[in-house]
């Protein structure tokens, strides 16, 4: 009946909205328990989504047939003839089916716990939505596990080696800010081999902020990342793909030397002197530097290689046409080509802006694992092990006692093992350490190694305290920092790391502010001029002296 159905599915949206409040309420301590908790939620609100929308079909009711069976049970016969049929109904469909498991909606979205690891791993014990998610080296979703991508960023061609530490720090650079890619050209980009790994990386990326924010609406998110990236393009902003034609004045060197190459493309150049060389995809000073370049091996096989590609180009776009034709739409194929690689990195950049705490958070794991000897790691495994271990006994246990089956009868004493089990789980931390990701204090002896019980005060920051060298050192790049010296009027933050006294940064600033002015003054007096008599002197004398009539 339509009836029945809707009042199943009504009752089984409140169940659901039950089974999220059960899981909402618990604040996990640990990491693994608060994110396969999240996955559980994202889990019943689909299908509670599912469930809405169905109902809301069946509330439609595009063939009138909910008011037919109102219509039935509100007839004028006998008022209990319908329930008899349906309930004769019921009774014959399990005597044909009499091995049919009965439906208990009530144990359907029960929250179950964690379970317990065997002793060799998970053994016989059935893994959670969250082990099976990550690798080892993701640690639960708080690190990146980037090896595979390193792999293929080594293998690319003209870049510069570099170990996995380097690589972390600087893996969401695709400019001239990285200094591992400063020989690749921009050709190099356009390959399939660079396609996949920047392709590989947004994929990564993506799917792991989907794994650790499964409550946020990312689709949103990454479809706003989309509508700046067009913007941006359509604008012709991106810096490391701008196009000859946006350059204006500033690309007037490029402009004698290069014709624009496949696509017309070429990057903002440093100065209005400098000079761009479409076969090398260089930059060089001046006019002068750039002619001298023009005889050397690699001008000249760079010169062959891209006009093989441009005659290639022009005859596979021809097809009998005009060549301007083929041309232009070889161009466009060019810069859609293009395109698509700066989506890709555009995408990569704004996701690692958008986990940057994961980021610093990788390098700093990889940087303390690197110290570690083979004996530090596996005991670092087996505590691992064994918190996950006490967890779930804990939660299965508090299970047990909270539910009314298998209790046998003895409420009282559940209640006071209960009691117990909160006086156990109270940390016992008389040092005041800090706690560690899983909620305990840190041993003694790494708050000694990192001199956590050094104290660290910055007057720009408001007189704040940083515990520890490796806090205190990272703050300077921090926002806090950054805004304590703007509001003191200093605009370049990076000379002025390790001082945190703001006299002696005004002091600075002032020194620095009459050193620029004095090579202001300098650099009038750097040109010589030469009057008829042979007296050398500087530029500004000798045209004060030529306005008087002296020289």
């Amino acid at each position: 009946m339509l009836l029945e159905e809707i009042r199943y599915i009504l009752e089984d949206l409140e169940r659901l909205e039950q089974a999220v409040v059960d899981r909402l309420v618990d604040e996990p301590t640990q990491v693994r328990d608060r994110l396969n908790r999240e996955h559980e939620v994202a889990q019943l609100l689909d299908h509670m989504q599912a469930q809405s929308g169905e109902a809301l079909r069946l509330y439609g009711d595009a063939h009138d047939m909910r008011a037919d069976e109102v219509s039935l049970l509100g007839d004028d016969g006998d008022p209990l003839q319908l329930f008899y049929r349906n309930l004769d109904d019921t009774l014959a469909y399990h005597q044909r089916y009499p091995t049919d498991q009965v439906d208990q909606p009530e144990l359907r979205y029960r929250h179950r716990p964690p379970q317990p690891l065997g002793e060799y791993g998970y053994g016989e014990f059935q893994p959670t939505l969250v082990d099976t998610m990550f690798s080892g080296e993701e640690g639960f979703g708080r690190y990146f596990d980037l090896n595979a991508n390193y792999e293929a960023f080594v293998n690319l061609p003209n870049v510069k080696r570099l170990t996995y530490l380097q690589y972390l720090e600087v893996f969401d650079q695709f400019g001239e800010s990285n200094p591992f890619l400063a020989s690749q050209k921009r050709s190099d980009k356009l390959t399939d081999d660079y396609f996949q790994y920047v392709g590989g990386l947004a994929d990564y990326l993506e799917g792991f902020m989907r794994k650790t924010r499964p409550l946020e609406n990312l689709d949103r998110v990454f479809a706003g990342f989309d509508d700046d990236f067009e913007a941006l393009w359509s604008r012709d902003e991106l810096p490391s793909w701008k196009t000859a034609g946006s350059l204006g004045a500033a690309g007037e060197g490029a402009g004698s030397t290069a014709d624009g190459g496949a696509g017309g493309s070429t990057p903002q150049l440093s100065s209005p002197e400098a000079v761009w060389c479409a076969d090398c995809e260089k930059e060089f000073k001046n006019q002068n530097v750039y002619k001298g370049h023009l005889s050397g091996r690699k001008h000249v096989r760079a010169a062959e290689q891209r006009a093989q590609a441009q005659s290639a180009a022009s005859r596979d776009g021809s097809n009998g046409n005009a060549s301007g034709v083929g041309g232009a739409a070889a161009a466009a194929a060019h810069r859609l080509k293009e395109k698509a690689v700066a989506a890709r990195e555009y995408r990569v950049q704004r996701l690692v802006a958008a986990m940057s705490t994961e980021k610093d958070d990788t390098r700093v794991n990889v940087e303390r694992r690197q110290g570690m000897t083979e004996r530090e790691r596996r005991q670092e495994l087996d505590n691992l092990y064994a918190m996950l271990q006490e967890s779930a006994a804990a939660a299965q246990a508090m299970d047990v006692d909270g539910s009314g089956g298998r209790a046998d009868g003895r409420r009282g004493e559940a209640e006071d093992d209960n009691d117990d089990d909160d006086d156990d789980d109270k940390v016992y931390n008389p040092l005041k350490l800090p706690l560690a990701w899983d909620g305990k204090p840190i041993p003694f002896w790494l708050y000694r190694l990192h001199g956590l019980g050094v104290e660290f005060d910055c007057e720009i920051c408001g007189q704040y305290t940083y515990m520890g060298r490796r806090a205190f050192e990272k703050h300077f790049n921090e926002s806090r920092h950054i805004h304590g010296l703007r509001c003191l009027g200093i605009n370049n933050p990076g000379l002025f790391r390790d001082i945190t006294k703001i006299e002696e940064a005004l002091r600075l600033w002032d020194k620095l502010e009459k050193e620029k002015k004095r090579n202001k003054q300098d650099e009038s007096s750097v040109v010589q001029m030469e009057d008829a008599e042979g007296h050398v002197m500087p530029e500004k004398v000798y045209y004060d002296l030529q306005k008087q009539g002296l020289v």
